[in-house]
């Protein structure tokens, strides 16, 4: 079978008796080139438990076939850590003239994941092939090795300056899969903030984000970086780490007046991620920012919930004082807080008779969201049923079926909107009557 390529049916025989494996390993010697390959790639295929075949398989990657020492040092990876006595071989074999030989060796380094120093100093070495795809897997055996390559940190921070985006965003997840020594690097991820490529930008504020604290002198001081790219990165990354210090929050929300739209957007969004400690800054500089960033700030507010109590009055003092889309931002946000505190009520119950129909619209929205505790809300809505505005009516029906108030009135004034002109209006009164009736 091994002669006609079967493997799956070798490996299906091995699984259940240990004696197949013990002739696999007889045939890696095999004159026939056919068996001696497919011997090594079913030995693989079987993992861990072909691991008394590791002595025979490393013999193999001195095979005068290339393809099977390529197929060996595979399957010498797949066994894993019991074939940890291949790492000498294998660390040799990231010098083959033959580049798969040497990506297989790299990658089957990474699987077997002991940082032997023989491995080690093969690694380093092989950083600078002429292969990118070679370096690439060297680089993510690397951060698979864990704390035991902890040496090769300056080589990886080395690796920033790779002309392949893939090797560089290689390299900062290898930082962070090495974990220790990873605040080393902390200058060179801040510079990659600054990479042409997104990828790794976006792995670099993953990483600095998981070393944490340490990394937050080095975020602040380029806080005003020339690049607006950069300070959106900043802005990401504190937001990530959720910092509450007064003096990181103070140095994010700076960011909101920043002359790239951008860079506001991220900050917002950063502030948002750090939660309700953020709460007084963003207040705070509400009336120093413009329109457009105001709903941002409002939309923030919302996006952190119940925990945002505090922003309330806040909220709704910008229901009396805003334009029409900071207007329909503040409703919005009064829903996603979802406090039915009676100022809120007021607020939204006030805001169902707006002049604008989008203001109108996201109320009723909001008191459904607010359910049962929008009760006091119930006569306002009653009336915004007859709204002539349809997508207000869909509201507002909707939101009667949240509140869940099972009067004779609010049945009535239901059935009749039940027929209204606009099938989706009709659709949602009768919902809202199915969810009051509880069918």
């Amino acid at each position: 079978m091994l002669r006609d390529a079967k493997v799956e049916l070798v490996v299906a025989r091995a699984e259940k008796d240990p004696a197949v494996t013990a002739e696999l390993i007889e045939y890696l010697g095999s004159e026939i080139r056919t068996v001696r390959f497919n011997a090594a790639l079913t030995l693989g295929e079987l993992g861990e438990k072909a691991a008394d075949g590791v002595s025979g398989l490393i013999d193999c990657l001195e095979d005068d076939d290339w393809s099977i020492c390529r197929e060996a040092t595979k399957s010498l990876g797949k066994i894993g850590t019991a074939a940890v006595d291949a790492i000498p071989m294998l660390s040799k074999l990231l010098k083959d003239d033959e580049a798969t030989i040497r990506k297989e060796a790299a990658i089957s380094l990474g699987k077997i994941g002991v940082a032997t120093d023989v491995a080690m100093s093969s690694l380093i070495e092989t950083l600078r092939d002429k292969d990118e795809e070679i370096r690439t897997e060297v680089v993510n055996t690397l951060g698979k090795m864990g704390a035991g390559a902890h040496t090769a940190i300056p080589n990886l921070i080395e690796c920033f300056k790779d002309p392949s985006w893939t090797v560089r965003n290689a390299a900062a997840l290898a930082i962070d899969g090495i974990g220790k020594g990873s605040a080393e690097a902390i200058p060179a991820l801040v510079k990659a903030l600054e990479d042409p490529d997104w990828r790794v930008r976006h792995r670099s504020i993953n990483t600095l984000s998981q070393i944490g604290n340490s990394a937050i002198p080095a975020l602040l001081d380029v806080v005003n970086h020339d690049n607006p790219i950069v300070r959106q990165g900043v802005a990401e990354t504190l937001g990530e780490m959720k910092v509450t210090e007064p003096n990181v929050i103070q140095a994010v929300a700076s960011l909101l007046s920043d002359k790239d739209e951008k860079v506001r957007g991220k900050s917002a969004d950063a502030l948002k991620n750090i939660g309700p400690e953020a709460i007084p800054a963003m207040v705070q500089s509400y009336d120093l920012v413009n329109n457009k960033m105001k709903t941002q700030i409002l939309s923030a507010l919302g996006g952190i919930g119940q925990e945002a109590k505090s922003a309330l009055p806040h909220v709704i003092k910008t229901l009396k004082e805003g334009g029409t889309k900071i207007r329909v931002e503040a409703v919005r946000a009064l829903g996603k807080i979802g406090l039915p505190d009676e100022p809120v009520i007021l607020a939204l119950r006030d805001a169902l008779v707006d002049n604008k129909k989008e203001v109108r619209r996201e109320a009723a929205l909001s008191l459904g969201k607010l359910g049962p505790g929008a009760s006091d809300a119930i006569h306002s809505l009653l009336d915004t049923l007859n709204d002539k505005q349809p997508e207000v009516r869909w509201r507002a029906s909707e939101a009667l079926g949240y509140i869940g108030v099972a009067s004779n009135e609010v049945i009535s004034a239901l059935e009749m909107r039940s027929h209204d002109e606009k099938d989706f209006v009709a659709e949602a009164a009768q919902e809202a009557l199915d969810l009051i009736s509880g069918e």
